[in-house]
């Protein structure tokens, strides 16, 4: 899971809550100094087990160029509300959400700087293809072409099996969940030197996050189909960054790049970091961003 190394929010960072025509969503959002953007505003999409805490340690460098930047919860995740069911969980419908987010937070171009990190990566991809019309750029960042492989599938697997005699019930699956956390994902924090304060964060984020959400997107992360070919075709709509950390462990370095020169997008392979480069080396991922975006708007 990605893991903030601070928590802290500095008077600029504003906690609230989006509403949209598809309810209300949890954002952290830094406006520029004096409060307008003479930049196309940005939205920042989180990975799986993650929550808009991922991306805080960029928020306020990237609003230094003069955009606003928000931060999300996807649907059901961290301090976002739950779908009713599993359907509210499809890749279309998380896409949907995105979308309802984005154009409240548009400006009056209506469109906007779409990142995904991770599995958010999957969903802005979804977005971009439902409404390409609504982007002005889009960043996958340490995010692949589809499935994810190697240990992290392994172990996505394991926890499905975990959680398959519960099926759909959040009531079982959330016991579940709480012993996962405390018998696996407590542990490893322990063991990776986590301070006690980012320690308590992440437990309150993976049992508040809805359960059945918790099981659903393991499954799209085992099963999202490849929809690389389509999203070439929109190369002409928006332009597309795919990035990574040199030591990322989730989709290998060599399948993003391959994915890159599928989309005919830029590539860039961030130093000194591996699957979670908001965290990890925000200045150089915050720095990269902002090139990317403001050339995408010289260039429309």
């Amino acid at each position: 899971m990605s893991t903030p190394r601070s928590l802290e929010l500095s008077p600029r960072v504003q906690a609230t809550h989006v509403r949209t025509t598809r309810g209300a969503f949890a954002t952290l959002r830094v406006d520029p100094a004096g409060g307008i953007g003479e930049r196309q505003p940005a939205l920042l999409v989180p990975g799986y087990t993650g929550s808009k805490e991922d991306f805080l340690a960029v928020l306020e460098p990237l609003a230094a160029a003069g955009r606003s930047v928000t931060a999300m919860d996807l649907r059901g995740q961290y301090e976002s509300g739950p779908a009713p069911d599993r359907a509210g969980y499809s890749l279309d419908q998380l896409a949907a959400d995105v979308l309802a987010v984005a154009a409240v937070i548009a400006d009056d171009t209506d469109q906007i700087h779409l990142v995904g990190h991770s599995f958010g990566g999957l969903i802005a991809r979804q977005a971009a293809l439902a409404a390409p019309q609504a982007v002005r750029s889009l960043t996958l960042l340490c995010s692949g072409p589809g499935t994810i492989g190697g240990a992290r599938a392994n172990a996505l697997r394991d926890l499905l099996d975990f959680l398959a005699p519960a099926g759909d019930d959040v009531g079982q699956l959330a016991p579940l969940i709480a012993h996962m956390w405390q018998t696996q994902l407590l542990p490893q924090a322990r063991a990776e030197g986590t301070p006690a304060h980012i320690i308590d964060f992440l437990e309150r984020r993976t049992l508040r996050s809805c359960p059945l959400g918790f099981a659903v997107l393991a499954g799209h992360l085992l099963d999202c189909p490849d929809r690389s070919s389509e999203l070439a075709d929109q190369a002409a709509t928006f332009p597309i960054l795919v990035s990574y950390g040199e030591n990322d462990d989730a989709w290998p370095p060599d399948v993003q790049d391959l994915m890159a020169k599928r989309l005919g997008a830029e590539r860039i392979c961030i130093p000194q970091a591996a699957h979670s480069p908001a965290v990890e080396a925000p200045e150089t991922t915050a720095a990269m961003l902002t090139s990317f975006w403001n050339h995408a708007e010289s260039t429309r």
